[in-house]
């Protein structure tokens, strides 16, 4: 794949994001084959899109979320700014077709992790952190069929990125806490509450964090000082729909919520 191709399949793809459209898969000529190939044209999805990077997602952090769409582990997407609202916003549903909501934990960098030979231990990468948040993510997909598109095809569409609230930030020693063990608990009304813990994330978020940071080293990439990072869900994905109010409790680390419209 070249440029010319990886810009193409970025526009198509930031058209329908915008448009509210799905496609049934990219073009041939734009489809990419590789991780590698998904992620550059993620990269110029970002450029496309002309939105400053607020940080980035982890997507398919659990055995059960990777058998759900045929990948066999984690994939990494960005956060747009604009796409990022306040802890107690109201948000338009608008055309989005997945309409659930993620239970996460989000850690904001304090300082940057620049790409190195040597993989980033965990310690080294908390030890860069400045802060940790209760989250909400709210994904989708631009293709009709996300579940048999396959990780290049997702990692090019921003692994399912589209909303994100971000909860203020704990408190509590979260350092002191094991994150692995720590309950997490969603709601949505009308539905009863979603449980579940940090491991449900790669086995703890702050391995998730630390898998972030090398995945982005791997491709070159900064993870920047302030750029926040949401590890995935903790919690089985909770359906969503309009006139509901969609809320995470981390306990000690605090919590966040959203009202969501038509």
């Amino acid at each position: 794949m070249d440029a010319t191709q990886a810009r193409a399949a970025a526009e198509r793809l930031l058209g329908c994001w915008r448009a509210g459209t799905v496609i049934p898969a990219l073009p041939e000529a734009e489809r990419p084959a590789t991780r590698e190939e998904g992620y550059a044209i993620q990269a110029e999805l970002q450029r496309a899109s002309g939105s400053t990077l607020f940080g980035w997602k982890i997507a398919a952090t659990s055995a059960a979320g990777q058998a759900h769409i045929g990948v066999d582990g984690p994939l990494a997407g960005r956060l747009f700014a604009e796409r990022v609202v306040e802890s107690g916003a109201t948000v338009p549903m608008g055309a989005n077709r997945m309409r659930v909501a993620e239970a996460e934990f989000a850690f904001r960098m304090g300082r940057t992790l620049p790409p190195r030979a040597a993989p980033y231990t965990v310690d080294e990468v908390l030890d860069a952190v400045a802060s940790l948040h209760p989250a909400i993510e709210i994904p989708d997909s631009r293709y009709e069929d996300f579940v048999h598109a396959g990780g290049p095809q997702l990692i090019a569409d921003n692994a399912c990125a589209h909303l994100f609230v971000l909860g203020p930030a704990t408190i509590a020693d979260w350092r002191a806490l094991d994150l692995a063990t720590h309950p997490v608990t969603g709601t949505v009304t009308g539905a009863p509450p979603a449980h579940g813990r940090g491991a449900n994330a790669l086995g703890d978020p702050r391995v998730a964090l630390a898998w972030l940071a090398n995945e982005l080293r791997g491709l070159g990439i900064p993870l920047a000082a302030g750029e926040v990072v949401t590890t995935g869900t903790c919690v089985t994905p909770m359906p969503i729909q309009a006139g509901c109010e969609a809320a995470v409790d981390l306990g000690p680390v605090g919590a966040t919520a959203m009202l969501l419209t038509a």
